[in-house]
């Protein structure tokens, strides 16, 4: 019998085995936990619509022709159905979980090709992208939470939330379009300081925009201060920030 081959064999077999599992989690809070996983093959193209009714999610680029979904489901557990269809993998909550009030949060960690196009939405939690070049980045959150956006290169960013915090951390494509907005927290871009984009920054509430290393741009109109515009540099990409109650801030990068 040729050992090594039967082997090799099992290794395979559970690696099929293994392409989703559920188990409990070990430790203290093992009666109040499950953890889902999953993995996809994928091309460099591929698309993420993730869609959760509460808890965090994580995206995170990566070089990999591959998909990694894995999640902490806190009791009662949702259902879980991801679909993988023409390229794109769908993982709807609100969709699997329909008619049901007694689900739990879920924390969601997903690892995408670095560029994919994501596009998530929940309507509480934080949302959490890392390392995204593709075509678009959408980030949505319908009540409470923040959103974290470092090391984006995407020519089209949307983000916003009702309560909380926006921060992106990238790079302004030119011809892309980049919308930013919340109605009580803080936004916080940091972009480099060569960026040649058109503004539309309003806060009118507060009237606290901080322009930072863009200050003492000729192409910008102040007004009361409510609403700050213009072009910086050529005006290449367009970029909107809209905070009803909060501030907004540029940051050298």
């Amino acid at each position: 019998m040729n050992f090594r081959n039967l082997s090799g064999t099992y290794r395979k077999t559970t690696v099929l085995f293994l392409s989703v599992v559920f188990f409990f989690v070990l430790g203290n809070d093992a009666a109040a936990q499950k953890r889902f996983s999953k993995s996809y093959p994928a091309s460099k193209n591929v698309r993420l619509q993730l869609t959760n009714r509460t808890g965090m999610v994580t995206v995170e680029g990566w070089n990999k022709a591959e998909v990694s979904v894995s999640a902490y489901l806190e009791a009662p557990a949702a259902n879980i159905s991801p679909q993988n269809l023409s390229g794109t993998i769908y993982i709807n909550l609100v969709k699997d979980n329909q008619g049901r009030s007694d689900v739990g949060s879920v924390n969601f960690t997903v690892r995408v090709p670095y560029s994919s196009t994501v596009d998530i939405e929940t309507r509480m939690g934080d949302l959490k992208v890392n390392n995204i070049g593709g075509g678009l980045v959408r980030a949505k959150i319908s009540s409470d939470g923040d959103i974290t956006l470092t090391n984006i290169t995407a020519s089209n960013v949307d983000a916003g939330t009702t309560t909380g915090d926006v921060f992106f951390d990238g790079e302004l494509k030119a011809s892309g379009i980049y919308r930013f907005n919340t109605t009580k927290g803080n936004i916080n871009l940091r972009i480099p300081q060569d960026s040649s984009f058109s503004l539309v920054a309003t806060a009118p509430l507060t009237r606290s925009i901080s322009l930072g290393p863009f200050l003492k741009t000729e192409g910008l109109n102040f007004g009361d201060g409510r609403r700050i515009y213009g072009k910086v540099g050529n005006g290449s990409a367009n970029l909107t920030i809209t905070n009803q109650r909060g501030s907004i801030a540029f940051i050298r990068r």
